[in-house]
């Protein structure tokens, strides 16, 4: 596994890195004001979390985006390990997306105006896919 991050890899590592690392402190800022609405969304979509702590999962959801945002801006940590970071949580966004009514349209992959703020993290899995996929099929 190359440890060092290639050049290329530096501007999308950038600019989903410092995304979700500004989500994440966002989110362990104000995780009391909205942990009902974000455990509440994230129950729905994935029923095995309904018995978890709102406050907790918020809690434990803020340190996630930390350490993935982190692992992506840090060119120490080989791409194929940030990559699937990012691949896993933005796995779970596009789930949390695709199983949560309202967000998209009848019959359609198609957000609402809801579900846009969601349907952007697309970008994310591809981000992390290419990562993943570019270090396991390089030479």
């Amino acid at each position: 596994m190359r440890i060092l991050t290639r050049p290329h890899q530096f501007p999308v590592r950038l600019a989903a890195g410092a995304f979700i690392l500004n989500s994440g402190l966002t989110l362990a800022d104000s995780y009391k004001d909205s942990a009902a609405h974000i455990h509440g969304m994230a129950a729905t979509a994935y029923p095995f979390l309904k018995d978890m702590d709102p406050e907790q999962f918020t809690r434990w959801l803020a340190k996630g985006q930390i350490a993935v945002g982190t692992a992506l801006l840090v060119p120490l940590v080989p791409s194929l390990l940030a990559g699937a970071a990012l691949t896993a949580f933005a796995g779970g966004l596009v789930g949390l997306y695709l199983r949560t009514p309202g967000l998209r349209q009848e019959g359609s992959l198609r957000p609402t105006q809801e579900g846009l703020s969601v349907a952007k993290d697309v970008w994310l899995l591809g981000i992390g896919t290419g990562l993943v996929v570019e270090e396991l099929t390089r030479d």
